[in-house]
């Protein structure tokens, strides 16, 4: 089918030409004799109104249809005398291609998204998931395009791993093991070596420590893939699959990783500025009010520092009741990032300098003996969005750490071999791209900007 799409007939067609379109009915309306179809194929937002005057072949019909119904139209441009639209489409013909049955779950407007959720598979067709979907797209081309125009190397880490790299243990595990009579060891335990891969192998948890063999012989390279972690969390900021963006670079440190993701972020929603326009506004009015003044405010910004300790005073002295307390070696929650971002800094602020006994052992060890070379990068009305650190480069440092930490070193020899054969300094930082996702679009929970969310209790669709 020669097919006009409609983002090209609102910018580019003019009055006259002869085209084919085709798409999904949004509206259909009636005004005394003439009919009104607005028709959108998902390529922009906006719809194309066909105009079905009376007598036209099939009007009864046509006008019958109701959301979601998918017809092919041909016929001539016209300019618009009403409001909202550039052109009108006098059809020649219209040609239904697929009825849409009344019991559709998303007819009604003002449908919840708590809904919508349960019906995953149909809320693309909505105007705010459409939105979301296209903005997804162009976040993702923006990503690439950012690390590629710096000489980065796209690498792909693997999916299936034995790697913990964050020393959690909320891995998923892969086997091929009978799962009710799994074999069994002299000490009980499972058997791994007569699973696939002969040991016990899980989904991975984050591609970095894969991207960092690549670091060490091509400079700088990033990751982008999916990531899978097996907590029970159901705040609106998890997830049990989700996207990761991981630049892992040489001859680098804490500041030269604080740089790049300052570039990254603002690059980012400049892109989404110049490419997703017209999604951006319907977000702005009717997902979260002031969206572009926020996002304007960040890519202007000049980002903060702050040392954690400082943070912990600044916290302390805030004269806030917190839900979490607040002491120095203890985590920093959402409440006190936010603080610390929105009110504190009043712009995006880097924490700096967590204690070592917070952070995982790849990450490099300050002169105090007491915090490490990392990052969290805190951003107003979400908190963190970025954690990255300078890597542990010093092997006699990094296999201290793994004891002190409990990671066997014979499980991570490879990892240490990155130390002992040519050792550089070198940083990196984790991108959660739903994260990032939400942060543009205003979009309040996880599961609204993944096409087939996947949570605790669920994995359908």
């Amino acid at each position: 089918m020669e097919r006009t799409e409609i983002k090209d007939v609102l910018a580019k067609a003019k009055a006259g030409d002869k085209i084919v379109v085709a798409g999904w009915i949004k509206s259909v309306r009636e005004s005394k004799s003439v009919g009104f179809v607005h028709l959108n194929d998902g390529s922009t937002f906006d719809s194309l109104q066909i105009v079905v005057p009376e007598g036209f072949v099939g009007r009864d019909r046509i006008l019958k249809q109701i959301t979601g119904a998918a017809l092919v139209a041909k016929g001539t441009l016209v300019a618009s005398p009403g409001k909202g639209q550039t052109f009108d489409l006098e059809p020649a013909s219209i040609e239904i291609l697929g009825e849409c049955d009344p019991s559709s779950p998303v007819q009604k407007s003002g449908t919840s998204f708590e809904f919508l959720r349960g019906v995953a598979h149909m809320r693309p067709r909505t105007n705010t998931f459409g939105a979301v979907f296209r903005t997804r797209a162009e976040l993702s081309y923006a990503v690439h395009q950012f690390f590629r125009d710096r000489g980065f190397v796209m690498c792909h880490s693997p999916i299936l791993t034995t790697s913990d790299c964050e020393g959690a243990g909320a891995l998923f595990q892969v086997s091929t093991l009978d799962a009710e009579k799994p074999p069994r060891g002299p000490d009980g335990k499972i058997d791994w070596s007569q699973d696939f891969f002969g040991e016990k192998t899980g989904l991975t948890v984050s591609g970095q420590l894969e991207a960092e063999i690549l670091a060490m012989s091509l400079s700088k390279v990033y990751t982008f893939g999916p990531t899978f972690r097996a907590e029970p969390s159901t705040t609106p900021r998890h997830a049990a699959e989700f996207w990761m963006i991981e630049p892992e670079f040489a001859f680098a440190d804490i500041d030269d990783d604080r740089a790049l993701a300052e570039a990254f972020v603002k690059h980012l929603i400049e892109h989404v500025f110049k490419h997703c326009e017209r999604d951006l506004r319907f977000f702005d009015e009717r997902i979260e009010k002031g969206l572009r003044a926020k996002l304007e405010a960040v890519a202007k910004a000049e980002f903060g520092v702050i040392e954690y300790t400082k943070a912990v005073e600044v916290l302390k002295k805030s004269g806030r009741r917190w839900n979490y307390p607040v002491e120095w070696g203890g985590d920093l929650q959402t409440e006190h990032e936010r603080y610390l971002t929105e009110e504190y800094a009043e712009r995006p602020l880097f924490v700096v300098g967590y204690p070592r006994s917070l952070k995982p052992f790849y990450m490099y060890c300050n002169d105090d003996g007491k915090t490490v070379a990392c990052m969290d990068l805190l951003v107003p009305r979400v908190g963190e969005l970025i954690g990255g650190s300078q890597r542990e480069h010093r092997l006699d440092v990094l296999l201290a750490r793994m004891k002190e930490t409990g990671i066997d070193p014979e499980a991570y020899s490879w990892y240490a071999d990155l130390r002992r054969y040519g050792t550089v300094p070198h940083a990196g930082f984790g991108l959660g791209f739903e994260r990032m996702l939400m942060y543009v679009t205003g979009m309040e929970n996880i599961r609204d900007v993944a096409l087939c969310p996947r949570v605790p209790g669920s994995a359908k669709f």
